[in-house]
């Protein structure tokens, strides 16, 4: 039985949580371990930001557990015990379901390290099933690889993805579009899909969309534009908009496309480091959200205003977007929300 069939479906990101998971980073597993001390402030600035709003639960190491205890004592921050390899949980955590009488469970996707890029990753795939275990929240085991990244639904039956994330070889090389659609309509209890072809220029993911647009409400999507025809992006990001601008939701919407700036370009060594304010991240009533500062700081006001203007009713806290970014993601790619009840 899928969770279609029991009436289980994925609420938006912006229905009300219970908590925010969020894996501690492991130095080990860093692509630059020499700087796991920006990194580690980074994450106590996210932690410290989301707790404003609603409780978290850090998944940590065992060698971290005692140190993380003593930095947020005094805060209202859980703590679970589980080995894992790497941090980014949005990809390899639990996506959490409910159903009509407020009853929550979760699918356990196969996380393979975005198509084998590092290994091993063997504990991260282990660590949905080690969270639902411990909350004894009801599993669905999905036999395909999927990151929670890569897919944003609007709760009313949309969902919306990337071509070059779902359909590369790397992931689910034995299935058709067709086949990975009626996965995601059978577990995520979804009726349409709307297919974005590419994500931003630099992603290491393979074009995840929760750095290219998003839903701000059903029939709403707020995606991240650019206007400099010498950018990867502006081709990128104008057919993506095409599509939108083409398409309907489940409901026979047609879409709202809200506009975002992305931030100017920045490079680390030779890579092109894939910063987008649309990685930000859902509170109860608040986004948490990253921004870049200087050379960005005009974008990054820009994003502040129209953030502000599309969610009257939510605070928008922001957090230092560059702590992190090296590693090769954001806000939303460390965080998974557990739905509430009700």
């Amino acid at each position: 039985m899928y969770p279609k069939d029991l009436g289980f479906k994925m609420p938006a990101e912006w229905t009300t949580h219970q908590r925010t998971f969020i894996s501690w980073p492991v130095q080990d597993s860093m692509v630059y371990p020499n700087d796991y001390e920006k990194v580690f402030d980074g994450y106590v600035e996210l932690v410290r930001a989301m707790v404003e709003f609603e409780p978290v639960t850090i998944i940590a190491n065992p060698n971290d557990i005692d140190k993380l205890i003593e930095l947020f004592s005094s805060e209202r921050v859980e703590f679970l015990e589980i080995e894992h390899n790497d941090a980014w949980l949005r990809d390899n955590g639990p996506t959490f379901l409910r159903d009509d009488e407020g009853n929550i469970a979760a699918i356990n996707w196969v996380f393979n390290a975005w198509g084998q890029k590092y290994s091993p990753w063997d504990l991260d795939d282990q660590v949905a099933p080690k969270i639902l275990e411990h909350f004894g929240i009801k599993r669905f085991d999905a036999q395909i690889v999927m990151e929670g990244g890569s897919f944003h639904v609007d709760g009313e039956g949309t969902l919306l993805t990337t071509e070059e994330c779902l359909l590369n070889p790397n992931r689910n090389p034995d299935l058709t579009k067709e086949l990975i659609e009626q996965y995601l309509k059978d577990y995520l209890h979804v009726e349409k899909i709307i297919w974005l072809k590419n994500g931003l220029s630099g992603d290491e993911t393979d074009g995840h969309v929760d750095n290219v647009a998003c839903f701000a409400s059903p029939g709403k999507v707020i995606m991240q534009v650019c206007n400099d025809p010498s950018d990867d992006n502006y081709e990128i990001t104008k057919e993506n908009m095409e599509i939108l601008r083409n398409t309907t939701d489940a409901e026979g919407r047609q879409l709202e496309v809200i506009e975002i700036e992305q931030p100017p370009k920045a490079h680390f060594e030779e890579s092109r480091l894939t910063l987008s304010y649309l990685n930000f991240y859902f509170v109860n009533g608040g986004i948490i959200l990253p921004v870049f500062g200087g050379a960005a700081a005009k974008t990054d006001q820009k994003a502040i205003d129209v953030l502000q203007q599309t969610f009257p009713d939510r605070t928008i806290k922001t957090i230092d977007g560059m702590a992190i970014i090296k590693e090769g993601g954001n806000v939303h790619c460390t965080t998974q929300q557990m739905i509430a009840s009700n």
